[in-house]
């Protein structure tokens, strides 16, 4: 007889889900999914908004990275409006968009993935939280952890008007510009940023790269996976995260396709499935293949990990040192170890804190004139950023007067879902052997979507834009009396 084993709910990420493992006769696993079950619809309900709320509507479907939504957002209503933003308005955003970054960075660290190789995969799971964390780093270092993001916070409120659910970007620039002696604060902490991203990669290299097992868990069989992988670059094809190229490459690493936002639709397609909310985009060159991975599949990664695969290198220096350390240790680009989208997320911390710094330094950053205001007639407009959990494109089409018709939002954690379900099939697998199944056990099956850092909340979105609604009713035996379906 099939046994089936469900972890509900999933923990330490951004919305809910559940996993569903389903076991042969032998106690070994068949198969195994991530499923969904919540359902938010932004964008239907934008549709008849004008265009110009969008960036304070869409920053509503996550209160941990609104940022990210109110950022891509913006730029979609350039676009829609026809117009291009000062230098000085794009480099406000640009510094913004780092804080936020290393805030965000840091958060999943020590709050959400940290636990399970601070405190351990297999301990209690009531130590496997900041709590367990705090156990073991001690309250000094909780009390960095706990200052640097209030400080971060506060510099994000006195830029956008308030650290979540920000009002800093408008159609065609920002909302304020920087005085010189805000513009000084900044400077002030930005070395603290570069510090304190120093000191948490040197942690991660003291608990987690000096710990063999740990080192032998990240590169061994049951976390990986080769697919195809996705991410914005500069010029120099390095890693971007307000701008840019839309860079794939192949699981050989070889550059696969590289393309401008606008141009999205040729290259990315959306397939759903009926046991999920979430939706499956595919590189439509390849085709959709199913849940695989490899060259013939047109599953494809975004995120940390993703990002620095699809690039030649980090745009700052202390950042592209570590990047090529992490490349040596790993064994080359690209590096398809799930578990190491943790060590490329503390990368990209110190990247966003040395640009910071850059950005803050810059004295086109207290320009005062940090608008253009729209005049052309709006229609259409797309905005891609790099979120924290990958690659986020927001696409708007309006009528004459900037009413919305259409929208359609790709978010990162969308990205990643069919990878997700791959990396769980492979760890359960992995790790479910003859029956044998443990609190330790499933939470290392966890720790599969986990590195993704995901945010269902975000991500529940089908397509074409409307709502498959099914509702099971089960009597009190718990058997199934009647299933409706929308």
């Amino acid at each position: 007889m099939e046994r089936r084993i469900t972890i509900d709910p999933i923990t330490r990420l951004e919305g809910h889900g559940k996993i569903e493992i389903f076991l042969n006769e032998k106690g070994n696993v068949d198969n195994a999914y991530l499923q969904i079950p919540e359902l938010r619809g932004f964008e239907q309900f934008c549709v008849g908004r004008p265009a110009e709320e969008m960036p304070r509507i869409t920053q509503r479907i996550c209160g941990v990275c609104p940022t990210a939504h109110h950022m891509a957002a913006t730029k979609a209503v350039d676009g829609v409006f026809k117009v291009d933003p000062p230098a000085s308005a794009k480099k406000l955003r640009e510094l913004f968009y780092s804080i936020f970054m290393l805030e965000d960075h840091t958060l999943h660290f020590y709050y959400l993935g940290g636990p399970d190789f601070i405190v351990g995969p297999t301990a209690p799971k009531a130590e496997r939280n900041i709590l367990g964390v705090l156990g073991k780093v001690g309250l000094e270092i909780g009390g960095k952890v706990i200052k640097i993001r209030r400080e971060l916070r506060d510099l994000m409120t006195m830029m956008g008007g308030k650290a979540v659910h920000p009002v800093l970007g408008l159609p065609g620039g920002v909302a304020k510009s920087l005085k010189k002696d805000e513009a000084q604060r900044i400077r002030d902490l930005a070395q603290a940023g570069v510090d304190f991203a120093l000191f948490t990669l040197q942690a991660f290299h003291d608990i987690v790269l000096k710990n063999k097992d740990y080192v032998a868990l990240i590169t061994g069989d049951a976390y990986i996976n080769k697919t195809y992988y996705m991410g914005l670059v500069d010029g120099a094809k390095k890693v971007n995260f307000y701008d840019g190229l839309i860079r794939t490459v192949s699981p050989a690493g070889k550059e696969f396709v590289t393309f401008p936002v606008k141009d999205y639709v040729e290259h990315i397609g959306e397939h759903v499935e009926p046991w999920s909310y979430i939706k499956f985009p595919f590189l439509k060159k390849v085709g959709w293949k199913g849940f695989k991975d490899g060259e013939d599949s047109g599953v494809y990664r975004v995120a940390p990990l993703a990002r620095l695969n699809a690039s030649e290198g980090m745009a700052t220096p202390l950042a592209q040192a570590e990047y090529q350390r992490m490349y040596e240790t790993l064994g080359g680009k690209p590096a398809h170890f799930t578990l190491a989208y943790h060590w490329a997320r503390l990368i990209e911390a110190l990247y966003a804190a040395e640009h910071i710094k850059e950005l803050a330094e810059d004295p086109e950053i207290t320009n005062p004139k940090v608008r253009t205001i729209p005049t052309e007639t709006p229609d259409e407009g797309i905005g891609v950023v790099e979120a924290p959990r990958g690659l986020l494109i927001h696409h708007y089409k309006t009528d004459k007067n900037g009413i919305i018709e259409k929208a359609n939002i790709i978010v990162a954690t969308q990205h990643n879902s069919a990878a997700m379900n791959l990396g769980i099939q492979r760890s359960a697998k992995a790790f479910i052997k003859d029956g044998r199944v443990d609190d330790g056990i499933l939470n290392m099956v966890e720790m599969t979507y986990r590195a993704y850092d995901p945010c269902h909340g975000c991500g529940t979105h089908t397509l074409p834009g409307h709502y498959p609604l099914s509702l099971t009713i089960y009597d009190s035996r718990g058997e199934k009396v009647r299933e409706l379906n929308t």
